[in-house]
């Protein structure tokens, strides 16, 4: 998982938990539930076009708004492999991580197009647009969060961790 590769969908600046996933839908913690109504408020159309893998590429702020561990479960549930933004809320940027939905801050999403394929390499901090054949770099994912996402978010990290106590 050291490597992403996927196609950009782009969204814009301040992309809040709201509309990510509405809370009209937060009667439910099911996860295929939560993905069948991901990013619906900003593009109606998007949950029919997004494939397994793709990747979101925003503007600034991405997750502000409300708390909710809904808004990345939902992303990933739906098959977004990672976000892309220049800055994400703090809250959010913590629980992307918590439930293992990659996401790297780069300050050059503009110069990213919709429909490019780009790979984001975690370990070297790369960001190569397939497409263009421009290279970004980006502070790369320190070991311990690569970890949490290998693992899948913060639980299942922790009981990997318990079971290998146990052993």
């Amino acid at each position: 998982m050291n490597v992403i590769t996927g196609k950009v969908w782009k969204f814009g600046d301040n992309i809040d938990t709201d509309l990510i996933i509405a809370a009209r839908y937060l009667n439910t913690s099911d996860p295929h539930e939560l993905a069948k109504h991901v990013m619906e408020d900003a593009d109606p159309e998007f949950v029919k076009k997004l494939q397994p893998g793709d990747i979101i590429v925003a503007g600034e702020n991405f997750g502000c708004g409300s708390s909710r561990e809904h808004a990345p479960i939902a992303l990933k549930a739906a098959g977004v492999a990672a976000v892309v933004a220049k800055s994400f809320a703090r809250i959010f940027y913590r629980n992307a991580f918590n439930m293992g939905l990659p996401i790297f801050e780069l300050k050059e999403t503009d110069k990213i197009n919709e429909g490019d394929l780009i790979s984001i390499d975690m370990e070297k901090g790369v960001i190569k647009d397939l497409d263009k054949h421009n290279e970004y770099t980006f502070t790369p994912i320190p070991p311990f969060m690569q970890e949490l996402l290998s693992c899948g978010g913060l639980m299942n990290y922790a009981k990997a961790k318990i079971l290998e106590e146990n052993r």
